[in-house]
């Protein structure tokens, strides 16, 4: 697996304003999951045209991509606070060619939560005799 730079927004329930963070995620081997902020977001079949992705617990759709040179990350020039894990700062600051952080429409941020991959993997992989047999 692969820790990569994304740039993730949520899109159930929010249009282009939806929560967005720009952090590192774990790209799966196979490259249809990314682990982040302790999601598994499954890359959608035929892609998408406002999601990409789509969170294997909740169904919450999400836009997932690279970060921008130009730091115009927001999927269709959405509105919103963006968050950018702080690890993270160093690089996105250079991916876009800047000193500093000096935008108001972004904050850095420690909360991003670590993802327990092997959950969910557990998780995708599991058999239909492996779940619970009380459950309907």
């Amino acid at each position: 697996m692969e820790t990569m730079l994304k740039y993730i927004e949520l899109k159930t329930g929010h249009a282009d304003k939806g929560p967005a963070w720009i952090g590192y995620a774990t790209v799966s081997r196979t490259r249809k999951t990314i682990y982040f902020n302790g999601r598994a977001l499954r890359r959608m079949k035929g892609g998408g045209f406002s999601a990409n992705h789509r969170d294997v617990v909740t169904g919450e759709e999400f836009w997932v991509s690279g970060v921008k040179k130009d730091g115009r990350d927001r999927h269709w020039d959405g509105s919103g606070k963006v968050l950018i894990e702080r690890a993270a700062l160093p690089e996105y600051l250079d991916v876009i060619g800047a000193a500093s952080l000096d935008r108001p429409d972004y904050e850095v941020t420690d909360s991003i939560v670590p993802t327990d991959i092997q959950k969910f993997s557990r998780l995708e992989n599991r058999k239909p005799h492996d779940e619970d047999e009380r459950s309907p």
